[in-house]
């Protein structure tokens, strides 16, 4: 471990705001020292507080998640908030990005926004925003709020990083279906119907109490219905007070090892992958492509040369 890197580090738990920005670059880029730096800044973690925001496209969770930076700023309580987009197809990057939403906390040091893109990555979050929630819980911030990209049941991941999921749902958009399906209703610790105002509401909410009744709940947990109309700021509050009863439960110690089960598998994945030389990847793929050689063979001998 280098100097700098241990003076990074130093700089970030002192709540050097640059610093902690340009680690978010490195974790983002999977820079050769942002490892270094994680297992540094990883002692300093596990007292931050994650609310993970996840539903369809169109649902409102930009909004609510302003709004909810909001109340926590209210309460004088610092927030990371990581906002994941699609990717741009030209340059990679997040299409929407921070510089559009959340304009209000613009200027606020209390309130640190990330806009990350998936580049590819499946489950609605981008392959390094585990360790961004690790950074930011480092760098000392009360809450880290995980803005998922929008594709519906895609998004579990979501539920593998966060201490408590909210899911938010909205009538007219077939949510009462959607919401039926495995993937979605499972991951849901607490179950957000936005744009209440709107016909159709008290329609969502019967099928989700009827869907709900259909199960056994986590661990005696059943997510409660919250209804929001977020852009007039109305159950913001019950939202924010359903997911802390289920951080004051302990609920979310229960879901911890779990998580890293799943997550060290995936960052022994991705270092493997690392491993391998593109150029191996892409001659072994034309090989079996003209069926020169079976893929299995080829995995085989990826696996004894790592055994070894």
């Amino acid at each position: 471990m280098t100097a700098n890197t241990d003076a990074a580090a130093e700089r970030i738990l002192a709540g050097d705001l640059r610093a902690l920005a340009r680690a978010a670059s490195a974790v983002e880029n999977r820079l050769p020292h942002s490892d270094d730096l994680l297992r540094r800044l990883f002692p300093h973690t596990g007292r931050a507080i994650t609310l993970g925001i996840t539903g369809s496209p169109g649902a409102g969770k930009s909004t609510l998640t302003n709004q909810l930076v909001r109340t926590l700023r209210n309460e004088g309580k610092s927030v990371a908030v990581i906002a994941v987009d699609p990717s741009s197809p030209y340059s990679g990057g997040a299409i929407l990005g921070d510089r559009i939403r959340m304009q209000d906390h613009h200027g606020d040091p209390g309130v640190f926004i990330r806009s990350m893109a998936t580049r590819g990555a499946m489950g609605g979050l981008a392959a390094a925003t585990a360790d961004m929630a690790l950074l930011f819980d480092a760098a000392g911030r009360d809450y880290v709020l995980l803005e998922t990209v929008g594709v519906g049941q895609d998004e579990v991941d979501v539920a593998r990083l966060a201490d408590v999921t909210a899911v938010v749902l909205v009538p007219g958009m077939g949510d009462d279906v959607q919401a039926i399906k495995a993937g979605i209703m499972e991951i849901g610790d607490v179950l957000i119907i936005n744009k209440a105002d709107q016909a159709g509401a008290d329609k969502l909410q019967r099928e989700i109490e009827a869907a709900l009744s259909l199960g056994h709940g986590r661990d005696g947990w059943e997510p409660p219905v919250v209804r929001t109309v977020a852009n007039e700021g109305q159950g913001v509050g019950d939202a924010l007070a359903a997911m802390r009863r289920f951080i004051k439960e302990g609920r979310h110690r229960h879901k911890a090892r779990a998580q890293w089960s799943y997550r060290l598998r995936e960052m022994f994945r991705a270092r493997l992958l690392e491993a391998l030389p593109s150029a191996e990847v892409e001659s072994a793929a034309a090989a079996v492509a003209t069926r020169d050689k079976d893929p299995y063979t080829i995995v085989h001998e990826w696996i004894q040369r790592v055994s070894y």
